[in-house]
């Protein structure tokens, strides 16, 4: 995440990872996955949760700030005899995207200075 936290990017290449064709099927085959995702604010930040107010399995104790956003991906993965790449330009303008941070359970009562969360 850019240090103004209006940007960041997610990307992994040739990740190992198991194929199968019947979910927990017994046939399984090795394979490789490569992402990289892109969020771009759109938006101003909004401030939203609760944090220690609430009781902790109550939805809003976390505490966080989030702003929409824009986002793109590109992925694609192979395996024995397939493989698959995603359209250029896959992007949220169908659907959603945002981009925050976001503190919850023990990382509430720590302070960002002293690393205990983002």
């Amino acid at each position: 995440m850019s240090r103004d936290g209006r940007s960041a990017l997610l990307a992994a290449k040739d990740v190992p990872v198991i194929d199968t064709f019947q979910y927990a099927g017994s046939f399984l085959v090795p394979a490789t996955v490569s992402f990289e995702v892109k969020w771009e604010a759109t938006g101003p930040p909004k401030k939203l949760g609760s944090g220690k107010a609430v009781r902790p399995k109550d939805t809003a104790a976390f505490r966080g700030t989030f702003a929409p956003a824009h986002s793109t991906g590109r992925f694609s993965g192979s395996e024995l005899g397939f493989s698959f790449v995603s359209k250029p330009g896959a992007n949220s303008e169908r659907g959603y995207a945002e981009i925050g941070t976001e503190r919850n359970g023990d990382f509430l009562s720590r302070s960002k200075r002293s690393g205990g969360g983002a």
